[in-house]
């Protein structure tokens, strides 16, 4: 957390000034720095260390490879995303769905989009509370009109989130889908983080404009109002 956002509260980081990189098949926004994209000012936000915006060409994806001790979530924005893994898991997640891997002692897994269409998603890293452990991966679907004009809670390591995926961070990953002119609030607990993605549609907070996939990270001690100029879909992470 840099000093700047702790005295604002309230950080933008516009769509154009995040980390980009154009692999041909994978066009991806970094909010933090990731692989070739280094800002010391943006290395994570609390428990948060990854949130990359990307769009995956058709017949193609990230062939194998390992994660360990990372909790890794993926938020499809349209299309699909098929998971396998070395534990045995295979499924796929479309448009709306939420899919969760906890890497553990260590996980080998692969996303492919096998879809004719582009597929676009954020792919979402939180620190884990604890570390090692035995790998997982699990999928669910969130129907849209679930979280009309309110925050359903996505996945979670809060027990009593019961129909959320559980991860194992001290974390919420929430989405709603909010009408233009409609509200909703948040309220962000003193020594925690929030960052915020509106994927479709403009938005309001304390009279400032936020775009689509921009990235707003919230300080800790404040309960943030959020206007929808357009009708828009949100996405957030809560965080130590």
């Amino acid at each position: 957390m840099t000093d700047t956002a702790v005295a604002t509260r309230i950080e933008r980081r516009p769509f154009a000034s995040l980390g980009h990189a154009d692999h041909g098949w994978l066009d991806a926004r970094h909010h933090f720095s990731f692989a070739n994209y280094y800002d010391p000012n943006r290395m994570s936000w609390g428990a948060i260390r990854v949130w990359n915006d990307d769009t995956i060409a058709p017949n193609t994806g990230f062939p194998p490879h390992p994660h360990r001790d990372m909790e890794i979530i993926t938020y499809v924005r349209s299309g699909a995303i098929t998971h396998k893994d070395s534990l045995g898991n295979t499924g796929r997640t479309a448009a709306g769905d939420v899919q969760v891997m906890s890497a553990g002692s260590g996980v080998r897994h692969a996303e492919y989009n096998l879809e004719s269409e582009p597929t676009t998603l954020f792919q979402i890293w939180i620190e884990p509370t604890r570390t090692g452990g035995s790998p997982s991966w699990g999928a669910k679907p969130f129907p849209k009109d679930d979280r009309s004009g309110k925050f359903v809670t996505l996945a979670s390591g809060f027990a009593d989130d019961g129909d959320a995926l559980p991860i194992r961070a001290e974390a919420r990953v929430l989405a709603a889908t909010v009408k233009a002119g409609e509200q909703v609030t948040h309220q962000v607990d003193a020594g925690r983080h929030a960052y915020l993605v509106p994927a479709t549609g403009a938005i309001e907070i304390a009279g400032e404009r936020y775009e689509a996939r921009d990235g707003i990270a919230l300080g800790g001690g404040q309960t943030v109002t959020i206007t929808a100029l357009d009708d828009a879909e949100l996405v957030l992470v809560d965080s130590l």
